[in-house]
Order: structure tokens, then C-alpha cells, then sequence
């Protein structure tokens, strides 16, 4: 498993082994996950006043995203290339809310586990997504459907980046073993349906075309950005 390969198909990628030499406030999202919920209300405020959003939600939603693309990534990465990724347990996973890739995350871990579907459900959506969208609840309302739809479009963002990196670098197999592995993550209760169609395009909102100046993700829902209150719901057929 070659972390520093697997790195370089983006940021999101990129998984220190070490503290950043810049320091911080780095902790096991373990901590997190069992209630020690002030350093992901301060990540909430923080995008929250960086984008203006008019509401909390709409901060949680985007800092939710960020961080489950993050999961994704630094698992599928080397999943896809290497067939092994980090363990990524959540008590060795250190995260500092006020940073960004690569020095939001360091590994602390050395394990690896196999790259199967299995695997990486249990390594990323069960250990990590499941307790971290509970918290996102305790910080306030938020909709479950929103939450995977992120998780599911974070998924899909991973492998089209992935797809990419690939296909300029000649590894068409593991632009195919990472669609193998993201097609057999797609089909579980809580991801079914949230992206569709060949460009996997989600079927609800991030929420981010509420704030000022902000306009629609590649992936969106919508053509067209709402006036009426239709947040995180597909339109009417």
C-alpha cells in the first residue's frame, strides 16, 4: 500500500502519518463520535460565517460533505490502486475541524484492511459516517436523507476523481476496480438512489445554493436553483 500514490490523485486523498508540523487541535474522531461535540460546533460556525449561510444547517451540511469526501477518499484511494487501505479506525484518526486537506487528517494507525465493498463499508460508513451524522444531529436539526445524500455524493466525487487521476496516468485498472468498489458501496439501504444515472447525480441538496453568491454543484438536483423552500427534496416529477 503506497499512501504517498494513492496522495497524489488529489488533496482529498492525501493522509498524513504523522502530526502537521503546524500543530493544532487535533483529535481522535473517536472523541467526537462519543460526545465531545465542541470542535465540530466550532468546524460548523466556522463555514457557516465563511459563507454566510442564512442558516446553521446549511454550514453543517457543507462541513458534513467535506469530511465524508475525506473518509471516502483516503480509503478508495488506495483501495482502487493498491487493493489494501488504512484501517482508519476512529480512535488512530486524528481531525482538526480548523485546518484543511491534507493537515485536517493524520493516520496514527498501521493497519491495513483488505480493499473489498465489505470492507470499506464497514471501515468508513459504519465506524465513521453512522456516529458522525448522529452528532451532526446533536448540533443541531438536520435531515438524515441530507446527510447520506452528501455521503453518497462524496462517494461519487471520490471515484470521479479517482477515474481521472487514472486514466492520465494509464492505470485503466484501477479506474475499474474503483467503480466496482463504489457501485458495490451504492447498493446498501442508506446510499440506494442518492446519486443516479451514469453521472451519478445526486437526488437531494447540499443546500449550498442558499448562500450569497453561491451558485449549483456539478452534481446538483436541480437545474435551476429554487425560490420556493424545496431544500434537500428532488423536485417533483
Amino acid at each position: 500500500m503506497d499512501l504517498v500514490e494513492s496522495g497524489s490523485v488529489g488533496g482529498f486523498f492525501a493522509l498524513r502519518t504523522s502530526a502537521p508540523e503546524s500543530g493544532g487541535g487535533h483529535r481522535p474522531l473517536a472523541r467526537l463520535y462519543a460526545g465531545e461535540d465542541g470542535p465540530l460546533h466550532a468546524r460548523v460556525d466556522r463555514v457557516a460565517a465563511r459563507l454566510g449561510a442564512p442558516e446553521r444547517r446549511v454550514g453543517a451540511s457543507v462541513a458534513h460533505l467535506g469530511l465524508a469526501a475525506r473518509l471516502w477518499s483516503t480509503a478508495l484511494g488506495p483501495a482502487a490502486l493498491h487493493g489494501r487501505f488504512p484501517a482508519l479506525d476512529p480512535a488512530e484518526l486524528y481531525w482538526d475541524g480548523t485546518l484543511t486537506s491534507p493537515d485536517d487528517l493524520w493516520w496514527a494507525g498501521s493497519g491495513t484492511r483488505p480493499g473489498t465493498v465489505e470492507e470499506l463499508r464497514a471501515a468508513v460508513q459504519e465506524a465513521h459516517l453512522v456516529p458522525f451524522h448522529a452528532a451532526l444531529r446533536r448540533d443541531g436539526r438536520i435531515s438524515p436523507r441530507l446527510l447520506w445524500g452528501n455521503a453518497g455524493s462524496a462517494l461519487a466525487g471520490a471515484l470521479r476523481e479517482l477515474t481521472r487521476w487514472a486514466h492520465a496516468h494509464d492505470r485503466p485498472e484501477a479506474a475499474a476496480r474503483a467503480a466496482e468498489l463504489v457501485s458495490g458501496l451504492l447498493d446498501h439501504p442508506d446510499l440506494a438512489g442518492t446519486v443516479r444515472g451514469p453521472r451519478l447525480r445526486r437526488s437531494s441538496c447540499c443546500l449550498y445554493y442558499r448562500c450569497p453568491g453561491a451558485g449549483l454543484c456539478g452534481d446538483c438536483v436541480f437545474d435551476h436553483a429554487p425560490r420556493t423552500g424545496l431544500e434537500g427534496r428532488a423536485p417533483a416529477p
